[in-house]
């Protein structure tokens, strides 16, 4: 199993349901228009959260936010 989820909650809720669980996020971002992507430090965790929200993982294509870098020159 992949480490990756896309999950149909905020990213406030996707941060305290792992915290409950003891699931390690790697990273965590908000997907367009609604959602959140992340990423678990290993696939037992990963897998932990995709029993704990079931029907909310979000399958197939998503719209991430694009990441822009800003540079102070």
């Amino acid at each position: 199993m992949s480490r990756a989820l896309n999950i149909d909650a905020t990213v406030a809720d996707v941060t305290a349901m792992s915290a409950k669980h003891a699931a390690v996020i790697s990273s965590i971002e908000p997907l367009l228009p609604r959602g959140t992507h992340v990423v678990f430090m290993n696939a037992k965790d990963a897998a932990t959260m995709a029993q704990a929200y079931g029907s909310r993982i979000l399958s197939g294509a998503v719209k991430r936010a694009p990441w822009a870098s800003r540079r102070d020159i």
